[in-house]
């Protein structure tokens, strides 16, 4: 059996260039691409631009519709990311701390390799509260591959 391969996605380009970085260069991998919302950050789950002062309360019903909705786009792109190769991919969704639950679904559903998109950025805000990327990085147990263009 082929390689089992974690793809995390969020709505954002990187995350779905680091999709077809792996159908491209692991065409026979069994690939799942998993979706956290977090509920801690308003924008982190949101495949487009996301105005807090306009959108519903944070942690409410309407925020989690709202929230499930922006799932729902974000692998319909997936869907037609695999589309594009004709290989299949799983997709999973989970709610909590991105890098926790990445790790944390690694861990539970015996994944080989964690790609993921990440801007890789070189500030002290970076420094100091870490990405989603670096914290997976720190925190996984199996490979990592951060993809950046």
């Amino acid at each position: 059996m082929g390689r089992k391969f974690l793809v995390p996605v969020n709505g954002s380009p990187l995350s779905f260039a680091a999709l077809r970085y792996v159908l491209d260069e692991h065409p026979d991998a069994s690939i799942l691409a998993i979706h956290v919302i977090d509920p801690t950050e308003p924008g982190y789950s949101t495949a487009t631009d996301v105005d807090i002062t306009a959108e519903p309360l944070h942690g409410s019903t309407d925020w989690y519709e709202r929230a499930y909705a922006e799932e729902a786009t974000v692998f319909d792109e997936v869907e037609a990311i695999a589309a594009e190769s004709s290989i299949s991919i799983e997709t999973d969704r989970s709610v909590g701390d991105p890098a926790d639950m990445i790790v944390r679904y690694a861990e539970e559903n015996d994944i080989d390799h964690i790609i993921m998109g990440s801007h890789g950025r070189e500030s002290t805000s970076r420094l100091l509260l870490g990405t989603v990327a670096e914290l997976v990085v720190r925190r996984a147990s199996v490979p990592v591959t951060i993809y950046r263009e």
